[in-house]
């Protein structure tokens, strides 16, 4: 299977790279040239535009920072959609709206070929080495179609229905970290401002009910300063705001969704909306005066997943 892929950006690049370390003949394409020249020089191939990747390739992956530039991506004169033809099929692996997801489906369905979405949660040191997991939406053949390829870039992957059911899905979960996030910048922020020694405090938390992914992976940048896990303030804005819509349009009476929204909207305000997520604590540093860092922790994240590509496919089946 020829794949092409489009979006080569904290994520997409780490994906596409997956894909050609394992060997897959790999088209590439980002408006940033530069953001593919790793992957140009160690063998993939460029396309000059989407339309002529989904004219050469079997597989057409989008991996983009919004909606609308997606929309942009595939509805074009020289989109995607004009290159596609019966049998191909496109997988949208952004994090996204459903409702924008089935539109473009349907849009890709009338020509004949077949869409997933595919939207990826993990991190991207988990994207790097094939780690991450995938939740794909979709007609369960084009699923069994597309499932080695997306073996090579994720280790857990689950079918979890029609089209955009996996885009409900990630928001949802988005949704969830972010909640963890605000609650360990609020645990951390008062465990230093009572005096305790953080990595005390980050042990104690590991080894109790109250460890997380989240707790794992973003505390310690947190805590060692760096602040950097690859994600933006404006990304999260964007993936809660989504969800927060889905629950407004289904008239579910959300408490802490609306918060979330308010307390990622001031910090881009306050700090730009390129800043790194995690320095959402930002806002309680400034409040009491402290920085919460652990002297002496790991300046990198600790990442238990083995630094080789997964093949093994630990969950897969329908809801």
């Amino acid at each position: 299977m020829k794949v092409g892929f489009i979006g080569l950006g904290n994520v997409g690049a780490k994906l596409a790279g997956s894909l050609l370390r394992n060997e897959v003949d790999l088209v590439v394409r980002d408006l940033n040239v530069e953001a593919a020249q790793n992957l140009l020089d160690n063998g993939a191939n460029w396309a000059d535009s989407p339309k002529e990747m989904a004219e050469k390739c079997d597989l057409v992956i989008t991996c983009l920072p919004s909606p609308a530039i997606c929309a942009e991506v595939m509805e074009a004169p020289e989109g995607v959609i004009a290159g596609l033809s019966p049998g191909k099929i496109w997988l949208e692996m952004s994090t996204t709206d459903e409702s924008e997801v089935r539109r473009l489906g349907d849009l890709v369905k009338n020509v004949g070929a077949f869409p997933l979405d595919g939207p990826v949660s993990g991190g991207c040191h988990r994207a790097a080495s094939g780690n991450i997991a995938i939740l794909v939406g979709g007609d369960r053949e084009t699923f069994e179609r597309a499932l080695p390829i997306l073996c090579i870039m994720g280790r857990e992957i689950l079918h979890t229905g029609e089209l955009g059911s996996a885009s409900v899905l990630k928001v949802m979960t988005n949704y969830l970290a972010t909640a963890n996030l605000v609650s360990l910048c609020e645990a951390l922020t008062t465990t230093a401002k009572a005096g305790l020694d953080l990595n005390v405090v980050y042990e104690a938390i590991r080894m109790s009910s109250g460890n997380s992914f989240v707790h794992e992976t973003e505390s310690q940048v947190i805590l060692n300063g760096s602040r950097d896990i690859n994600f933006t303030m404006d990304l999260v804005s964007k993936d809660i705001g989504i969800f927060d819509k889905i629950a407004q349009d289904l008239e579910v009476p959300l408490e802490l969704s609306p918060l979330l929204v308010e307390i990622f909207k001031d910090g881009e305000q306050r700090y730009g909306s390129r800043e790194w997520s995690p320095n959402i604590i930002r806002r309680l540093e400034d409040a009491t005066g402290i920085q919460v860092l652990a002297p002496g922790f790991p300046e990198e994240m600790i990442d238990d997943e083995p630094e080789v590509p997964g093949y093994e496919i630990q969950s897969k089946k329908s809801l």
